[in-house]
């Protein structure tokens, strides 16, 4: 079965919308972007906040509950858009294999194990390369590429 976090009330009512407003307005609140997915069956723009990670030059989205809708919409339609403010990116994600993305999962539990550590079955950036790759198949990660 495909490990996933469902969000709680808090997330859903006032974490979220507070850093979606504030990224909306371009303010972001430790990288936080808009991303937004079309449907994979109704083909309408779906928005989340995401944490959007730079690592090695390169950009990189997380997801840590796991197997959410935006992962599962964009595993369809391989692309989608950030948004800080007015300003929209138009990317295309590049699905990380397992075993390539260690040093991105422990680049990520660096900078928010404080807010999404608890998702990562007590695996942390310290953690051994056994225990993240233990959970890296629990968390699917992308390459942003902008189009």
């Amino acid at each position: 079965m495909a490990y996933y976090r469902k969000p709680g009330w808090i997330t859903n009512h006032i974490s979220n919308p507070i850093v979606a407003v504030l990224t909306r307005m371009g303010v972001s609140v430790w990288g936080s972007r808009i991303l937004r997915v079309r449907g994979r069956t109704s083909g309408e723009w779906r928005s989340q906040p995401v944490n959007l990670l730079t690592f090695e030059g390169k950009r990189y989205l997380v997801a840590p509950r796991g197997l959410t809708q935006w992962v599962r919409n964009i595993r369809v339609s391989g692309e989608g858009e950030l948004l800080l403010g007015a300003k929209v990116e138009r990317f295309r994600a590049v699905e990380i294999p397992d075993a390539a993305k260690l040093p991105v999962l422990r680049a990520y539990l660096k900078i928010w194990k404080a807010e999404v550590g608890v998702f990562f079955q007590g695996v942390d950036a310290g953690s051994s390369a056994e225990d993240l790759g233990r959970i890296a198949p629990d968390h699917p990660v992308f390459r942003v590429e902008p189009l």
